[in-house]
């Protein structure tokens, strides 16, 4: 029974295809800036075989959400496509800032799972 067993797992393991899952480059960054703001550009990805629908958002190094802005804030990836993404953050008055960057997505409606998947880069921005 066992035996059986085993020789199950391994068929449906084998029949299994590697997961995709969502990117976004760079997930890591040192930015230095001679202004009151500072930009980070960044380029999420959709590494599915259908539209997502995306959206940026900036938060502090707690997660707290922050004012930002971004261009384009809000926006659709076919299949297999990136873009880039500018987020522009204010210094607040610190020589230093530590945020997230941090790309949400979910699926059209129809297109397999519903889930909303979030991935978050961390950037450390120097005022010069």
């Amino acid at each position: 029974m066992q035996k059986l067993t085993l020789a199950a797992l391994i068929a449906v393991c084998a029949a299994t295809t590697p997961a995709s899952s969502q990117s976004m480059s760079p997930m890591r960054g040192v930015v230095r800036s001679f202004t009151d703001s500072f930009a980070v550009r960044v380029q999420p990805r959709n590494p599915y075989k259908h539209r997502i629908g995306v959206t940026i958002r900036a938060y502090d190094a707690d997660f707290r959400p922050i004012d930002a802005r971004i261009s384009p804030a809000d926006f659709s990836l076919g299949a297999g496509a990136s873009r880039s993404v500018l987020v522009v953050l204010s210094f607040e008055g610190a020589r230093e800032r530590r945020v997230r960057i941090c790309t949400e997505s979910a699926p059209f409606p129809g297109k397999g799972v519903g889930m909303r998947a979030q991935i978050c880069g961390k950037f450390i921005a120097y005022r010069l």
